[in-house]
Protein backbone atom coordinates (compact mmCIF):
# COMPACT_ATOMS: atom_id res chain seq x y z
CA UNK A 1 0.00 0.00 0.00
CA UNK A 2 1.52 3.44 -1.11
CA UNK A 3 2.02 5.76 1.94
CA UNK A 4 1.48 9.50 0.95
CA UNK A 5 2.72 12.16 3.39
CA UNK A 6 2.19 15.73 2.95
CA UNK A 7 3.40 19.29 4.31
CA UNK A 8 2.14 22.70 3.46
CA UNK A 9 4.96 25.81 2.83
CA UNK A 10 4.37 28.71 3.84
CA UNK A 11 5.68 32.38 4.69
CA UNK A 12 5.57 34.85 7.02
CA UNK A 13 5.00 37.53 4.26
CA UNK A 14 5.08 37.55 1.05
CA UNK A 15 8.30 37.67 -1.00
CA UNK A 16 10.24 35.60 1.72
CA UNK A 17 10.79 32.65 -0.66
CA UNK A 18 8.22 30.32 -0.63
CA UNK A 19 8.05 29.29 -4.47
CA UNK A 20 12.05 29.00 -4.14
CA UNK A 21 11.97 26.30 -2.04
CA UNK A 22 8.67 24.91 -2.77
CA UNK A 23 10.71 24.29 -6.71
CA UNK A 24 13.81 23.32 -4.98
CA UNK A 25 11.99 20.51 -2.27
CA UNK A 26 9.88 19.33 -5.39
CA UNK A 27 13.04 18.87 -7.09
CA UNK A 28 15.04 17.07 -4.79
CA UNK A 29 12.06 14.72 -4.17
CA UNK A 30 11.59 13.83 -7.63
CA UNK A 31 15.45 13.01 -7.67
CA UNK A 32 15.22 10.71 -5.01
CA UNK A 33 12.46 8.58 -6.45
CA UNK A 34 9.80 9.83 -5.24
CA UNK A 35 6.54 11.24 -7.06
CA UNK A 36 5.71 14.42 -6.06
CA UNK A 37 2.06 16.30 -6.21
CA UNK A 38 2.18 19.85 -6.29
CA UNK A 39 -0.61 21.94 -4.94
CA UNK A 40 -1.07 25.89 -5.03
CA UNK A 41 -3.18 27.78 -2.12
CA UNK A 42 -4.82 30.68 -3.64
CA UNK A 43 -6.33 31.41 -7.39
CA UNK A 44 -2.62 32.22 -9.05
CA UNK A 45 -1.98 30.27 -12.19
CA UNK A 46 1.80 31.06 -12.28
CA UNK A 47 3.27 29.12 -9.49
CA UNK A 48 1.09 26.01 -10.56
CA UNK A 49 2.83 26.45 -14.37
CA UNK A 50 6.50 25.82 -12.32
CA UNK A 51 5.41 23.17 -10.21
CA UNK A 52 4.19 21.16 -12.80
CA UNK A 53 7.40 21.67 -14.54
CA UNK A 54 9.73 20.70 -11.48
CA UNK A 55 7.25 17.37 -10.43
CA UNK A 56 6.42 16.27 -13.82
CA UNK A 57 3.07 16.41 -12.93
CA UNK A 58 -0.20 18.84 -13.13
CA UNK A 59 -0.09 21.79 -10.34
CA UNK A 60 -3.66 22.17 -8.93
CA UNK A 61 -4.84 25.04 -7.63
CA UNK A 62 -6.59 24.93 -3.52
CA UNK A 63 -8.35 27.74 -2.58
CA UNK A 64 -10.80 28.82 0.44
CA UNK A 65 -13.23 31.07 -1.41
CA UNK A 66 -13.37 29.75 -5.22
CA UNK A 67 -14.18 25.75 -3.79
CA UNK A 68 -15.94 24.59 -0.94
CA UNK A 69 -14.11 22.65 1.73
CA UNK A 70 -15.21 19.50 0.40
CA UNK A 71 -14.26 20.20 -3.29
CA UNK A 72 -10.89 21.04 -1.78
CA UNK A 73 -10.28 17.91 0.15
CA UNK A 74 -11.82 16.10 -2.59
CA UNK A 75 -9.16 17.29 -5.36
CA UNK A 76 -6.50 17.00 -2.47
CA UNK A 77 -7.45 13.61 -2.49
CA UNK A 78 -7.64 12.39 -5.56
CA UNK A 79 -4.30 13.93 -6.74
CA UNK A 80 -2.35 13.46 -3.21
CA UNK A 81 -3.42 9.90 -3.03
CA UNK A 82 -1.85 8.66 -6.06
CA UNK A 83 1.54 9.94 -5.05
CA UNK A 84 3.98 9.63 -2.11
CA UNK A 85 4.69 13.37 -1.27
CA UNK A 86 2.14 15.62 -1.22
CA UNK A 87 3.48 19.43 -1.16
CA UNK A 88 1.47 22.54 -1.12
CA UNK A 89 2.58 26.17 -1.77
CA UNK A 90 1.11 28.85 0.57
CA UNK A 91 -0.18 32.39 -0.57
CA UNK A 92 0.75 35.40 1.15
CA UNK A 93 1.63 35.06 4.36
CA UNK A 94 0.54 32.01 6.86
CA UNK A 95 -2.50 33.64 8.73
CA UNK A 96 -3.48 35.92 5.90
CA UNK A 97 -6.61 35.94 4.20
CA UNK A 98 -9.90 37.90 3.46
CA UNK A 99 -9.09 40.38 6.43
CA UNK A 100 -8.09 40.85 9.85
CA UNK A 101 -10.33 38.94 11.98
CA UNK A 102 -10.68 35.54 10.54
CA UNK A 103 -8.58 32.93 8.99
CA UNK A 104 -11.28 32.70 6.09
CA UNK A 105 -9.13 32.33 2.78
CA UNK A 106 -5.58 31.83 4.37
CA UNK A 107 -3.39 29.16 3.78
CA UNK A 108 -3.41 28.26 7.71
CA UNK A 109 -7.28 27.40 6.79
CA UNK A 110 -6.21 24.75 3.87
CA UNK A 111 -3.18 23.25 5.97
CA UNK A 112 -5.94 22.85 8.79
CA UNK A 113 -8.71 21.31 5.97
CA UNK A 114 -5.97 19.18 4.65
CA UNK A 115 -4.46 17.66 8.12
CA UNK A 116 -0.79 18.82 6.83
CA UNK A 117 2.06 20.40 8.75
CA UNK A 118 3.19 23.66 7.78
CA UNK A 119 6.84 24.52 6.97
CA UNK A 120 7.17 27.98 8.21
CA UNK A 121 9.90 30.11 5.59
CA UNK A 122 11.49 33.07 7.73
CA UNK A 123 13.63 36.12 5.47
CA UNK A 124 16.19 36.02 8.17
CA UNK A 125 18.06 39.22 6.81
CA UNK A 126 18.56 41.78 9.54
CA UNK A 127 17.40 39.49 12.13
CA UNK A 128 19.07 37.40 15.03
CA UNK A 129 17.35 36.80 18.37
CA UNK A 130 14.21 38.68 16.78
CA UNK A 131 13.44 35.20 15.08
CA UNK A 132 12.84 33.35 17.98
CA UNK A 133 10.31 36.25 18.80
CA UNK A 134 9.08 36.02 15.32
CA UNK A 135 8.63 32.09 15.17
CA UNK A 136 7.27 32.06 19.11
CA UNK A 137 4.00 33.82 17.54
CA UNK A 138 3.73 32.26 14.25
CA UNK A 139 4.25 29.11 16.36
CA UNK A 140 1.37 29.95 19.15
CA UNK A 141 -1.44 32.13 17.17
CA UNK A 142 -3.34 29.31 16.60
CA UNK A 143 -3.20 26.29 18.49
CA UNK A 144 -4.98 23.93 16.09
CA UNK A 145 -2.38 24.75 13.51
CA UNK A 146 0.36 21.64 13.35
CA UNK A 147 3.43 23.49 12.67
CA UNK A 148 6.25 21.04 10.94
CA UNK A 149 9.40 23.21 11.79
CA UNK A 150 10.77 26.11 10.50
CA UNK A 151 13.73 27.48 7.07
CA UNK A 152 15.22 30.77 7.29
CA UNK A 153 16.28 31.92 3.60
CA UNK A 154 18.77 34.80 2.82
CA UNK A 155 21.06 33.97 5.77
CA UNK A 156 23.90 36.13 5.74
CA UNK A 157 26.56 33.24 7.10
CA UNK A 158 26.89 30.04 9.14
CA UNK A 159 27.57 32.61 12.32
CA UNK A 160 24.21 34.16 11.63
CA UNK A 161 22.45 31.07 11.09
CA UNK A 162 23.99 29.67 14.62
CA UNK A 163 22.64 32.78 15.97
CA UNK A 164 19.40 31.92 14.63
CA UNK A 165 18.86 28.33 15.50
CA UNK A 166 19.87 29.36 19.49
CA UNK A 167 16.71 32.10 18.93
CA UNK A 168 14.65 28.83 18.21
CA UNK A 169 16.18 26.96 21.52
CA UNK A 170 13.68 27.95 23.68
CA UNK A 171 10.66 26.75 21.89
CA UNK A 172 9.84 23.93 22.43
CA UNK A 173 8.47 21.30 19.90
CA UNK A 174 9.93 24.16 17.01
CA UNK A 175 12.86 22.55 15.00
CA UNK A 176 14.82 24.44 12.82
CA UNK A 177 15.44 22.76 9.35
CA UNK A 178 18.28 24.75 8.31
CA UNK A 179 19.40 27.91 6.39
CA UNK A 180 19.65 29.10 2.94
CA UNK A 181 22.38 31.45 2.24
CA UNK A 182 21.83 34.44 0.31
CA UNK A 183 21.56 33.59 -3.65
CA UNK A 184 20.80 36.02 -6.38
CA UNK A 185 20.77 33.36 -8.83
CA UNK A 186 17.74 31.73 -7.37
CA UNK A 187 15.43 34.59 -8.17
CA UNK A 188 12.47 33.85 -10.92
CA UNK A 189 12.00 37.18 -12.91
CA UNK A 190 8.71 38.98 -12.00
CA UNK A 191 6.67 41.41 -14.60
CA UNK A 192 3.48 42.96 -14.11
CA UNK A 193 0.91 39.68 -12.77
CA UNK A 194 3.66 38.41 -10.87
CA UNK A 195 6.18 36.00 -11.36
CA UNK A 196 7.53 35.11 -15.67
CA UNK A 197 5.36 32.26 -16.76
CA UNK A 198 6.72 28.48 -17.34
CA UNK A 199 6.06 29.18 -21.09
CA UNK A 200 8.27 32.07 -20.88
CA UNK A 201 10.85 31.29 -18.41
CA UNK A 202 10.93 27.57 -18.27
CA UNK A 203 12.91 25.86 -15.46
CA UNK A 204 15.82 23.70 -17.28
CA UNK A 205 16.79 20.52 -15.77
CA UNK A 206 20.09 22.27 -14.94
CA UNK A 207 18.22 24.99 -12.92
CA UNK A 208 16.18 22.67 -11.23
CA UNK A 209 19.28 20.87 -10.41
CA UNK A 210 20.73 23.68 -9.20
CA UNK A 211 17.94 24.24 -6.77
CA UNK A 212 18.16 20.52 -5.68
CA UNK A 213 21.46 21.02 -4.74
CA UNK A 214 21.07 24.25 -2.99
CA UNK A 215 18.60 22.78 -0.53
CA UNK A 216 20.47 19.49 0.04
CA UNK A 217 23.62 20.94 0.97
CA UNK A 218 21.80 23.30 3.23
CA UNK A 219 18.66 21.66 4.80
CA UNK A 220 17.74 19.02 7.11
CA UNK A 221 15.80 16.96 4.25
CA UNK A 222 15.81 13.46 6.05
CA UNK A 223 14.76 15.09 8.96
CA UNK A 224 11.90 16.86 7.05
CA UNK A 225 10.52 13.45 5.81
CA UNK A 226 11.09 11.85 8.44
CA UNK A 227 8.52 14.31 10.65
CA UNK A 228 6.25 14.01 8.26
CA UNK A 229 2.75 12.36 9.38
CA UNK A 230 1.60 9.70 6.66
CA UNK A 231 -1.94 10.65 5.44
CA UNK A 232 -4.48 8.40 5.20
CA UNK A 233 -7.22 8.27 2.28
CA UNK A 234 -10.70 7.33 1.78
CA UNK A 235 -10.59 4.26 -0.66
CA UNK A 236 -12.87 6.16 -3.45
CA UNK A 237 -10.59 8.37 -3.96
CA UNK A 238 -7.76 6.25 -4.83
CA UNK A 239 -9.72 4.67 -7.83
CA UNK A 240 -9.07 7.81 -10.94
CA UNK A 241 -7.72 10.68 -9.51
CA UNK A 242 -7.59 11.83 -13.67
CA UNK A 243 -11.76 12.11 -13.25
CA UNK A 244 -13.32 14.81 -11.23
CA UNK A 245 -16.34 14.66 -9.69
CA UNK A 246 -19.35 16.34 -11.62
CA UNK A 247 -21.46 16.90 -14.22
CA UNK A 248 -22.05 13.06 -16.40
CA UNK A 249 -20.87 13.04 -19.86
CA UNK A 250 -23.46 14.20 -22.66
CA UNK A 251 -24.65 12.29 -25.38
CA UNK A 252 -23.04 11.03 -27.77
CA UNK A 253 -20.59 9.81 -26.38
CA UNK A 254 -17.29 10.69 -23.89
CA UNK A 255 -16.34 13.08 -26.69
CA UNK A 256 -19.08 14.90 -28.14
CA UNK A 257 -17.45 17.65 -29.31
CA UNK A 258 -14.62 19.27 -30.22
CA UNK A 259 -13.46 22.30 -28.40
CA UNK A 260 -10.89 24.37 -29.44
CA UNK A 261 -8.78 25.67 -26.84
CA UNK A 262 -6.13 28.58 -26.90
CA UNK A 263 -2.65 26.89 -25.64
CA UNK A 264 0.41 29.24 -25.73
CA UNK A 265 2.94 31.54 -23.91
CA UNK A 266 0.07 34.28 -24.74
CA UNK A 267 -2.57 32.59 -23.64
CA UNK A 268 -1.71 30.35 -20.59
CA UNK A 269 -4.24 30.53 -17.67
CA UNK A 270 -6.25 27.88 -17.14
CA UNK A 271 -7.40 25.79 -14.07
CA UNK A 272 -7.10 22.27 -14.72
CA UNK A 273 -9.56 21.00 -13.49
CA UNK A 274 -11.77 23.36 -15.66
CA UNK A 275 -10.16 21.89 -18.39
CA UNK A 276 -10.83 18.17 -17.01
CA UNK A 277 -14.52 19.02 -16.07
CA UNK A 278 -14.99 19.73 -19.61
CA UNK A 279 -13.68 16.79 -20.71
CA UNK A 280 -15.40 14.87 -18.24
CA UNK A 281 -18.27 16.55 -19.66
CA UNK A 282 -18.12 14.91 -23.14
CA UNK A 283 -15.76 17.89 -24.57
CA UNK A 284 -12.83 16.81 -26.97
CA UNK A 285 -9.91 19.46 -25.82
CA UNK A 286 -8.10 20.63 -29.19
CA UNK A 287 -5.28 23.08 -28.62
CA UNK A 288 -4.39 25.85 -31.01
CA UNK A 289 -2.41 29.22 -30.64
CA UNK A 290 -3.53 32.65 -31.61
CA UNK A 291 0.26 33.47 -32.01
CA UNK A 292 1.18 30.60 -34.01
CA UNK A 293 -1.51 28.70 -36.05
CA UNK A 294 -3.17 30.67 -39.04
CA UNK A 295 -6.22 28.63 -39.26
CA UNK A 296 -8.54 27.30 -36.52
CA UNK A 297 -8.27 23.44 -36.11
CA UNK A 298 -11.24 21.67 -38.17
CA UNK A 299 -14.44 20.89 -37.09
CA UNK A 300 -14.44 22.79 -34.06
CA UNK A 301 -17.81 23.01 -31.97
CA UNK A 302 -16.98 25.62 -29.67
CA UNK A 303 -13.68 27.93 -28.60
CA UNK A 304 -12.55 28.27 -25.01
CA UNK A 305 -10.23 31.62 -24.73
CA UNK A 306 -8.16 31.54 -21.60
CA UNK A 307 -5.90 33.96 -19.70
CA UNK A 308 -2.43 35.28 -20.07
CA UNK A 309 -0.34 38.09 -21.39
CA UNK A 310 -2.05 39.05 -25.00
CA UNK A 311 -0.56 42.60 -24.02
CA UNK A 312 3.23 41.27 -24.09
CA UNK A 313 2.45 39.64 -28.04
CA UNK A 314 0.03 42.26 -29.03
CA UNK A 315 1.85 42.98 -32.21
CA UNK A 316 2.62 39.24 -33.22
CA UNK A 317 -1.46 38.30 -32.05
CA UNK A 318 -2.42 41.95 -34.80
CA UNK A 319 -0.38 40.29 -37.42
CA UNK A 320 -2.08 37.46 -37.83
CA UNK A 321 -4.68 38.02 -40.02
CA UNK A 322 -5.87 34.40 -40.97
CA UNK A 323 -6.50 33.69 -37.55
CA UNK A 324 -8.21 36.52 -36.25
CA UNK A 325 -10.27 36.43 -39.46
CA UNK A 326 -11.09 32.66 -38.87
CA UNK A 327 -12.37 33.52 -35.41
CA UNK A 328 -14.38 36.30 -36.29
CA UNK A 329 -16.39 34.24 -39.32
CA UNK A 330 -16.72 31.75 -36.54
CA UNK A 331 -18.40 33.85 -34.16
CA UNK A 332 -20.51 35.71 -36.66
CA UNK A 333 -21.89 32.22 -37.79
CA UNK A 334 -23.04 31.20 -33.99
CA UNK A 335 -19.97 29.50 -32.63
CA UNK A 336 -19.54 29.20 -29.17
CA UNK A 337 -16.90 30.99 -27.88
CA UNK A 338 -15.89 31.74 -24.17
CA UNK A 339 -13.61 33.93 -23.37
CA UNK A 340 -11.48 35.09 -20.12
CA UNK A 341 -9.40 38.08 -19.11
CA UNK A 342 -6.74 37.74 -21.84
CA UNK A 343 -9.25 36.17 -24.42
CA UNK A 344 -11.97 38.87 -23.86
CA UNK A 345 -8.54 41.50 -24.73
CA UNK A 346 -8.16 39.06 -27.97
CA UNK A 347 -11.68 39.40 -28.98
CA UNK A 348 -11.93 43.26 -29.20
CA UNK A 349 -11.07 45.58 -32.17
CA UNK A 350 -7.42 46.78 -30.51
CA UNK A 351 -5.38 46.53 -27.65
CA UNK A 352 -3.25 50.09 -26.93
CA UNK A 353 -0.26 49.41 -25.34
CA UNK A 354 1.61 51.20 -22.80
CA UNK A 355 2.88 53.78 -25.64
CA UNK A 356 -0.36 54.60 -27.15
CA UNK A 357 0.16 52.33 -29.82
CA UNK A 358 -3.19 50.17 -31.27
CA UNK A 359 -2.90 46.75 -32.15
CA UNK A 360 -6.09 45.58 -34.08
CA UNK A 361 -7.40 42.46 -32.96
CA UNK A 362 -10.06 39.63 -33.52
CA UNK A 363 -13.22 42.42 -33.92
CA UNK A 364 -15.61 40.42 -32.40
CA UNK A 365 -16.48 42.62 -29.44
CA UNK A 366 -17.16 46.36 -30.11
CA UNK A 367 -14.83 47.59 -27.57
CA UNK A 368 -11.57 48.38 -26.98
CA UNK A 369 -9.18 47.90 -24.91
CA UNK A 370 -6.02 49.95 -23.12
CA UNK A 371 -2.99 48.76 -20.89
CA UNK A 372 -2.83 50.38 -17.69
CA UNK A 373 1.19 50.60 -15.84
CA UNK A 374 -0.94 50.30 -12.43
CA UNK A 375 -3.10 47.35 -11.52
CA UNK A 376 -6.42 47.90 -12.22
CA UNK A 377 -8.06 44.94 -10.87
CA UNK A 378 -7.62 42.47 -8.07
CA UNK A 379 -10.36 40.16 -6.17
CA UNK A 380 -12.56 37.22 -5.85
CA UNK A 381 -15.87 37.65 -7.89
CA UNK A 382 -19.23 35.89 -7.83
CA UNK A 383 -20.97 35.70 -11.38
CA UNK A 384 -24.36 35.22 -11.41
CA UNK A 385 -26.32 34.80 -15.03
CA UNK A 386 -29.02 37.58 -15.22
CA UNK A 387 -30.06 35.43 -18.26
CA UNK A 388 -29.75 32.56 -20.22
CA UNK A 389 -26.36 31.98 -21.76
CA UNK A 390 -23.46 29.86 -22.45
CA UNK A 391 -22.82 28.49 -19.29
CA UNK A 392 -26.12 28.15 -18.37
CA UNK A 393 -30.10 29.74 -17.41
CA UNK A 394 -30.37 32.47 -15.51
CA UNK A 395 -29.83 32.43 -11.98
CA UNK A 396 -26.45 29.92 -12.50
CA UNK A 397 -24.01 31.30 -10.00
CA UNK A 398 -20.24 30.39 -10.05
CA UNK A 399 -17.28 31.84 -8.38
CA UNK A 400 -13.66 32.99 -9.90
CA UNK A 401 -10.92 35.87 -9.17
CA UNK A 402 -10.49 39.42 -11.53
CA UNK A 403 -6.47 40.67 -11.95
CA UNK A 404 -5.46 42.83 -15.01
CA UNK A 405 -3.71 45.64 -15.93
CA UNK A 406 -5.89 46.39 -18.75
CA UNK A 407 -9.31 48.31 -18.93
CA UNK A 408 -12.22 48.98 -21.45
CA UNK A 409 -12.25 52.36 -22.73
CA UNK A 410 -14.88 52.25 -25.33
CA UNK A 411 -17.77 49.68 -25.77
CA UNK A 412 -20.82 49.72 -27.74
CA UNK A 413 -23.91 50.36 -25.26
CA UNK A 414 -26.08 47.55 -26.89
CA UNK A 415 -23.91 44.70 -26.14
CA UNK A 416 -25.14 42.47 -23.57
CA UNK A 417 -24.33 41.69 -20.15
CA UNK A 418 -24.95 38.34 -18.74
CA UNK A 419 -23.74 38.54 -15.52
CA UNK A 420 -24.02 40.39 -12.18
CA UNK A 421 -20.92 40.39 -10.50
CA UNK A 422 -20.03 40.48 -6.81
CA UNK A 423 -17.01 41.54 -5.03
CA UNK A 424 -16.25 38.04 -2.23
CA UNK A 425 -17.06 40.94 0.30
CA UNK A 426 -20.73 41.79 -1.05
CA UNK A 427 -22.05 44.75 -2.05
CA UNK A 428 -23.68 46.18 -5.07
CA UNK A 429 -23.91 43.71 -8.41
CA UNK A 430 -21.83 45.42 -10.95
CA UNK A 431 -23.50 44.31 -14.88
CA UNK A 432 -20.72 42.44 -16.83
CA UNK A 433 -19.81 38.93 -18.85
CA UNK A 434 -19.79 40.61 -22.74
CA UNK A 435 -22.30 38.98 -24.85
CA UNK A 436 -22.98 39.26 -28.84
CA UNK A 437 -24.84 35.95 -30.89
CA UNK A 438 -22.98 32.70 -29.00
CA UNK A 439 -19.84 34.47 -27.36
CA UNK A 440 -19.19 35.10 -23.83
CA UNK A 441 -16.20 37.99 -22.45
CA UNK A 442 -14.91 38.59 -19.11
CA UNK A 443 -12.38 39.51 -16.76
CA UNK A 444 -13.36 36.75 -14.24
CA UNK A 445 -11.50 33.74 -14.23
CA UNK A 446 -13.84 31.02 -13.47
CA UNK A 447 -13.45 28.32 -11.21
CA UNK A 448 -15.89 25.50 -12.94
CA UNK A 449 -15.30 23.75 -9.70
CA UNK A 450 -17.33 26.09 -7.58
CA UNK A 451 -20.27 24.99 -9.70
CA UNK A 452 -19.30 22.07 -12.29
CA UNK A 453 -22.98 22.20 -14.20
CA UNK A 454 -21.55 25.62 -15.50
CA UNK A 455 -18.95 23.21 -17.48
CA UNK A 456 -21.99 20.84 -18.83
CA UNK A 457 -23.79 23.75 -19.61
CA UNK A 458 -20.94 25.34 -22.10
CA UNK A 459 -20.16 21.79 -23.39
CA UNK A 460 -24.57 21.49 -24.64
CA UNK A 461 -24.09 24.57 -26.32
CA UNK A 462 -21.64 22.96 -28.33
CA UNK A 463 -23.32 20.45 -28.86
CA UNK A 464 -26.41 22.30 -29.73
CA UNK A 465 -24.17 24.17 -32.23
CA UNK A 466 -22.86 20.69 -33.82
CA UNK A 467 -26.02 19.42 -34.17
CA UNK A 468 -27.82 22.61 -35.83
CA UNK A 469 -24.80 22.74 -38.27
CA UNK A 470 -25.06 19.31 -39.16
CA UNK A 471 -28.88 19.66 -40.14
CA UNK A 472 -28.08 22.63 -42.05
CA UNK A 473 -25.13 20.49 -44.11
Amino acid sequence: MRQTRGLVIAGTQSGVGKTTITLGLIAVLRRRGLTVQPFKVGPDFIDPGHHTRAAGRISRNLDGWMLSQEANLSLFRRQAGSAQVAVAEGVMGLFDGYDGMSEAGSTAQMAKWLGLPVLLVVDARSMARSAGALVHGFATFDPDLALAGVVFNRVGSPTHLHYLEQALNGLEGIKCFGGLPREGELAIPERHLGLVTSEDHPLEETRLEYLADFLEQNLDLDGLLASLPVLSFPPETLVDSASPPGPRPLAPGPSSVRLGVARDPAFCFYYQENLELLAHSGAELVPFSPLADRELPENLDGIYLGGGYPELYAAQLAANEGLKRSIAAQAAAGLPIYAECGGLMYLAQEIEDLEGHPHPLAGVLPLQVRMLPRLKTLGYREITLAASGLLGPAGTKARGHEFHYSEITTIDGNLSRLYQITARQGGEAVPEGYSIKNVLASYVHLHFGSNPEVARQLVGRCLDYKLKAAKVA
